[in-house]
């Protein structure tokens, strides 16, 4: 029963590791090369036009959503160390000569804890931007919002 216990609690390891590697970080590539902060907001507006394109959102609509969101990606932006170093001790720790569960489960805890902030910090800001549409609008935004290049997304 015990192997059992660690290997579920490896696989969540493994799995909020990768969740918190796949989550993203607003402003990282993946050639490890942080994005220009201005290219980025750029990258913001852009696709807050998109996705209220062809709806009858205002300029000023417009300028208030992108600066929600704005806010809300610069907001994140810091936590990108701090996920790299939660991934390093957990790295330490598995490579340690005596796994020690406690030390595991509670850098376990802070990945799920660094991922419910950016969670409630993204869905604020959604609820905010929301807000400042009405209802056919917002529909619109979020239906192209959510979409990726290659289709919807999908889960």
């Amino acid at each position: 029963m015990a192997t059992l216990s660690m290997k579920t609690m490896m696989a969540a390891l493994v799995a909020g590791s990768l969740a918190m590697t796949a989550g993203g970080t607003a402003f990282a590539r993946a050639d490890g090369a942080g994005m220009d902060p201005a290219k980025f907001q750029q990258r913001i507006e852009k696709r807050v036009d998109k996705a209220l394109d062809g709806t009858t959102a205002t300029a000023d609509q417009k300028k208030k959503v992108t600066e929600i969101l704005q806010a809300a990606f610069g907001d994140m932006k810091g936590t990108h160390a701090k996920r790299a170093e939660v991934r390093k001790a957990l790295q330490e720790a598995m490579s340690a000569p005596t796994i020690d569960p406690a030390k595991i489960e509670a850098i376990r805890a802070e990945q799920v804890k660094m991922m419910d902030d950016s969670s409630k910090r993204f869905t604020k800001a959604l609820i905010d931007a929301g807000n400042v549409l009405n209802a056919e609008q917002r529909q619109a935004f979020f239906k192209v919002w959510n979409e990726r290049k290659h289709g919807p997304r999908k889960g």
